[in-house]
């Protein structure tokens, strides 16, 4: 099974996770990729990756009751399971 998350976070969001985030500069596996059209996936591995970021660092997600969320300043953009 290959799990993913993906979130229509826009166009320069996506652009800036996949390229400038903290998460970006790790390994591929480890780094929130742009798939196009202002959204960005995330694997297993880049979820728990982005997990470690401290809460003042955009990237930051967060997973309660809202749901699953990655944020950049101070907008959350929801990420959606696809197993």
């Amino acid at each position: 099974m290959n799990q993913r998350w993906v979130g229509d976070v826009g166009v320069d969001n996506a652009r800036w996770l996949a390229t400038e985030s903290r998460t970006a500069g790790l390994a591929a596996e480890y780094r929130p990729r742009d798939v196009g059209e202002g959204r960005i996936e995330y694997n297993a591995l880049a979820l728990g990756a982005a997990r470690e970021l401290g809460e003042e660092e955009d990237g930051y997600i967060t997973d309660d009751g809202e749901g699953l969320r990655v944020w950049i300043g101070d907008d959350a953009f929801e990420l959606v399971g696809d197993d």
